[in-house]
C-alpha cells in the first residue's frame, strides 16, 4: 500500500486531533506534532487554521465525489451510491478513514463556516442529481436527508442503530429507493 503523502498525513492528524480532544485542541501545533513533521512543514502545505480546515473539507467533497462518480443507469442509482457511500452495509467499530474525512464537517462548522461553501455547493448539485434519479424526488430528498442525520449521528455519536437495525434500517431506505420508481 503506498505511504500517504505529507498533505494527507496533515489531514489525517488535523481529524484526528479534533475527534479526539475537540474543536479547541485543534491547532497548527497540535496537527504538526500529531503527524510528526515540524510547523514549517506544516506551513508549506497549510500555512493557516483557515487553509488546513479547507483542506479538509476539500478532501471531504472530493472523496464523495469520487463515490458517486459512477453510480449505474437503474432509476435510483445515483441515490444507492450515496447510501453506500455513507452509510455502511454493517456497523463500523471505532474511528476509520471516513470518520477522518467527516471530521472536515465539524472543523468547517467549528472554525471557518465560511469554508463549508465548497460542500454547500456539492450538497446543492448531489441534491439535483438525486431529484433527477429516475425516482420520485420526495423519496429521493427523504432517503437523503434520513441518510444525512444517520451519518451525523455516526460522527457526533449520537445513538447510532446497534447491529441488526443497522441492516434493517439499511435494507429500508434500499426498499424505499426501489418503490420509489416513477
Amino acid at each position: 500500500m503506498p505511504r500517504a503523502s505529507s498533505k494527507d498525513r496533515l489531514l489525517d492528524a488535523a481529524a484526528e486531533v479534533l475527534l479526539a480532544d475537540g474543536a479547541e485542541s485543534l491547532t497548527l501545533e497540535a496537527v504538526a506534532r500529531r503527524a510528526g513533521v515540524s510547523k514549517g512543514g506544516l506551513f508549506y502545505h497549510f500555512p493557516t487554521k483557515q487553509s488546513l480546515v479547507a483542506g479538509m473539507v476539500e478532501r471531504l467533497v472530493g472523496a464523495f465525489d469520487a463515490a458517486l462518480a459512477e453510480p449505474g443507469s437503474r432509476p435510483g442509482d445515483f441515490l444507492r451510491a450515496y447510501v453506500a457511500a455513507t452509510i455502511p452495509d454493517a456497523p463500523v467499530s471505532g474511528r476509520g478513514p471516513a470518520d477522518r474525512l467527516t471530521a472536515a464537517l465539524l472543523a468547517g462548522i467549528l472554525v471557518d463556516p465560511g469554508g463549508l461553501a465548497p460542500l454547500r455547493e456539492r450538497y446543492a448539485a448531489w441534491q439535483h442529481r438525486l431529484a433527477d434519479d429516475g425516482i420520485d424526488p420526495a423519496v429521493a430528498t427523504l432517503v437523503r436527508l434520513a441518510v444525512d442525520g444517520w451519518w451525523a449521528a455516526r460522527l457526533l455519536g449520537l445513538a447510532e442503530p446497534e447491529p441488526g437495525l443497522h441492516e434493517r434500517v439499511r435494507r429500508h431506505l434500499m426498499e424505499m429507493i426501489d418503490n420509489g420508481a416513477r
